[in-house]
């Protein structure tokens, strides 16, 4: 694998960390993440943000164990 392509996947994997952290957040901390959803939308959109996190942490630790000698040095 090149370099340049552990990062764009390793960058994709960290943006959908955050969104899903930030999902997680609003929807158990904030009003504004409940909305005027039911609560079925409410638990689904929990579910959702969940599995992203879920993948996206299994996204990087196979980067970390598979491709860890592509790592910059910097990473």
């Amino acid at each position: 694998m090149t370099k340049e392509l552990y990062i764009m996947l390793k960058t994709s994997a960290e943006a959908d960390k955050a969104k899903a952290l930030l999902s997680l957040e609003l929807l158990g901390n904030k009003a504004v993440g409940i909305g005027d959803h039911s609560t079925e939308d409410f638990y689904k959109n929990a579910e959702e943000a969940l599995m992203i996190l879920v993948d996206a942490d299994d996204r990087l630790a196979t980067l970390a164990n598979y491709f860890s000698t592509v790592a910059p040095l910097n990473d």
